[in-house]
């Protein structure tokens, strides 16, 4: 009797040490040459995440402080040149990585082309990004208060992407009129070779500040990333866009449909440390009025990891203008907020 349960126990032993081998396939060799076996989770932006069975949480380790690495599991990669692979990748020597793709084609490439990398074991969460932020204050004179909230959902797939956002901004003072601020929007990117790309967004904005109840844009494109490291991007897209504007009643201005032209610019700094720099800005010539301009421009500053993991606090400017905007609205509305946030 005792000797089955010690069998039994031995048994459960090695198919736990198995499983636990099987799991831990990968190993990291740093560049002071510690090693540590595990799991590569992903990599995106600098930033590798490793997970092991005898820490509680990932680690997230600069991919420019890994020395070597080895995995047996699958992946999507992202390179510098905009090419898309899935596949293993292993180096071969400090700074040299081998990528053996789905049908055994072998790739040898730098350790600084890879941009991003994912498992394609982790399934379908680990390829959705989400972030959330808050904002209040309030004073007494004259009992003044705002609220702010930014939000954003991205899915990311082998040759596209989804990318989901709403922001709102609520600011209320006596014997004043509330002033209110929200926008939305959803956009798609199908990838093509050498980091070009189709986009189709609508987007939605609404603010007191213009006299506009709502402006819908929506606005199809071609773009390319001009830089795209694992240290920062920048690129641009244009293309064609129908704008449908409703005007609060007070604003003596008809609702309207025109068409226009867009080119935008996009620029990502994330090698400077804990700190994320992001720009946008897009400029809209209209093809149906004569003589009118609109320019969206938007700043954020990101400082992750406040605290403590996948917190952050965030500081934003944005910027929209318009030189023929409704009758009883003005030019330029732009709103700076701040906040602490959570990002998985």
């Amino acid at each position: 009797m005792i000797l089955k349960k010690v069998s039994l126990l031995l048994y459960m032993a090695f198919v736990t040490l198995s499983i636990n081998l099987k799991a831990q396939q990968d190993s990291l060799t740093l560049n002071n040459n510690d090693v540590i076996v595990g799991t590569v989770k992903s990599m995106n932006k600098g930033v590798i995440i490793f997970e092991t069975s005898y820490s509680d949480s990932d680690f997230q380790i600069d991919w420019d402080a890994v020395k070597k690495i080895k995995t047996k599991s699958k992946f999507l990669l992202n390179l510098s040149d905009g090419r898309r692979v899935n596949g293993t990748f292993s180096s071969t020597s400090d700074g040299e990585l081998l990528l053996i793709d789905e049908n055994g084609e072998q790739i040898e490439v730098s350790q600084e082309a890879i941009v991003y990398v994912n498992s394609l074991d982790e399934g379908f969460f680990s390829r959705l990004n989400a972030n959330i932020d808050l904002g209040y204050s309030r004073t007494k004179a004259n009992n003044q208060s705002q609220f702010t909230l930014n939000s954003r959902l991205s899915y990311l797939e082998d040759f596209w992407s989804l990318d989901v956002y709403y922001n709102s901004l609520l600011s209320r003072q006596d014997s004043i009129n509330d002033i209110k601020r929200n926008d939305a929007g959803i956009g798609f990117r199908y990838f093509l070779p050498t980091d070009w790309y189709l986009s189709a967004d609508v987007t939605f904005l609404s603010n007191t500040e213009q006299a506009l109840d709502t402006r819908i844009n929506s606005k199809v494109g071609i773009g390319n990333y001009i830089i795209h490291t694992n240290k920062s991007y920048w690129g641009f897209n244009l293309g064609a866009a129908s704008n449908v504007e409703n005007f609060s009643e007070a604003s003596g201005t008809e609702d309207k449909i025109s068409w226009e032209g867009f080119i935008g610019s996009e620029l990502n700094l994330y090698d400077i440390g804990d700190l994320n720099l992001f720009t946008t800005a897009t400029f809209y010539p209209s093809l149906t009025e004569s003589g009118r301009i609109r320019t969206d421009f938007r700043f954020d500053a990101k400082y992750d990891n406040f605290i403590l993991n996948d917190l952050y606090i965030r500081a934003g400017v944005t910027v929209n203008y318009d030189n023929q905007p409704a009758i009883s609205g003005n030019e330029t509305d732009y709103i700076f907020t701040t906040g602490f946030g959570w990002e998985w």
